[in-house]
């Protein structure tokens, strides 16, 4: 069996080498002819996988993405095929959450805001939706849940409208790119909604760019407009709006999920899938590779404050105003766009660090957020 996988998938040799013959491929050189004998092919979001990549193979068995959105695959081609497919949705989960919380202390502190009085709104309740949300409830802060598809389909949590998102301090979108149908996510904020935030709101993309209209956001502060907003994921990347990225509060390059665990956790869940797919018992698990992450011995500030306590701890590990500078002093075009974000430095979720937090009456937060607690 030839296993065909992309060159920035972590630790796919390791997961994959027992299963078949393993052969490491770019996403820039790959093409029909290469894919002519795979058995398998595994891919993150870069490689377009479709009928013009694949038409020359006739012995596929098994395609998977390494990433929670599937845009990049013709799904129905696959099916016509009979080939099946897997994604490996909520692999990224925690870390977009752990950037959500990291802007909204960032921004707190730019706005003279007290987190602990702001309400979060969440559009979107799905694997990265609902890991905001238990963090949220970890800290105490409030927050609504909007997902018109997950109510209609007997969600039971409870799910507010748009019209209440609207109201939220801060707006945090976590939603798949729908182009049409009743409830499309296209230009979901586009000029009329853009023009009904005020100054003191706060609004996060961290999903798809398409979700919120680039050039009506531009227009928009061009004619005067003050909005604070977050922009992760953008329209038509790498060639994005490169005139908005000034007027952004923060700005980065499609980088809110690529913590070595989230993108390493795509490559165990396709492994665990293809071995399903096999009928083979799995043997590896991620725990077997992640290395020890550097400093990960954290003590808390020498206050009582709890939110100062948590600001410390999120920001310690991860300050998006570090990648925010990076990107607004480097990018310049879609080639510096596909650079910073394949160069990417390492990044660790909470979860890689120890918090000794003795009798801190914070240790159930610090540890409810994901920190380790020492052996």
């Amino acid at each position: 069996m030839k296993i065909y996988y992309e060159d920035s998938m972590p630790y796919a040799t390791e997961f994959f080498a027992e299963l078949g013959e393993c052969q490491v491929f770019s996403h820039k050189t790959i093409d029909a002819d290469t894919l002519i004998d795979a058995d398998v092919l595994l891919t993150r979001s870069t490689t377009k996988v479709n009928q013009a990549l694949l038409e020359k193979n006739d012995r596929l068995q098994f395609v998977g993405t390494a990433t929670a959105g599937t845009d990049h695959v013709d799904k129905a081609y696959l099916a016509s095929k009979g080939i099946p497919f897997t994604s490996a949705g909520g692999c990224n989960a925690v870390a977009v959450a752990e950037y959500v919380l990291s802007a909204i202390f960032v921004m707190a502190e730019r706005l003279n805001w007290q987190v602990a009085d702001k309400t979060v709104g969440i559009v979107g309740a799905g694997h990265v939706g609902t890991v905001l949300s238990n963090v949220l409830s970890v800290l105490g802060i409030q927050h609504k849940l909007c997902d018109p598809p997950l109510k209609d389909a007997g969600d039971p949590r409870e799910m507010v409208t748009m019209d209440d998102i609207m109201s939220c301090d801060v707006i945090s979108l976590h939603v798949p790119f729908v182009a049409d149908g009743p409830y499309p996510t296209l230009d979901l904020f586009g000029a009329a909604r853009l023009s009904q935030l005020s100054e003191k709101q706060l609004l996060i993309n961290a999903c798809r760019g398409e979700v919120i209209n680039n050039k009506e956001a531009l227009a928009l502060f061009k004619q005067g407009k003050k909005l604070n907003l977050v922009l992760d994921v953008w329209d038509k990347e790498p060639n994005i709006e490169t005139e908005l990225v000034p007027y952004t509060a923060l700005a980065t390059a499609h980088i809110a999920g690529h913590t070595i665990e989230g993108k390493a956790r795509g490559t165990e869940m396709l492994y665990f899938a293809l071995c399903k797919q096999l009928g083979v018992k799995p043997t590896k698990q991620l725990s077997d590779y992640l290395p020890i992450a550097a400093n990960s011995q954290k003590s808390l500030p020498d206050t009582e404050n709890f939110w100062d306590v948590i600001k410390y701890l999120v920001l310690d590990v991860y300050d998006i105003s570090v990648d925010d500078k990076h990107f607004k002093e480097k990018h310049d075009g879609a080639e510096s766009f596909r650079y910073i974000r394949k160069h990417y430095p390492i990044r660790r979720e909470f979860s890689a660090m120890t918090v000794n937090a003795g009798n801190s009456v914070h240790s159930k937060a610090i540890y409810g957020l994901g920190f380790l607690a020492p052996n």
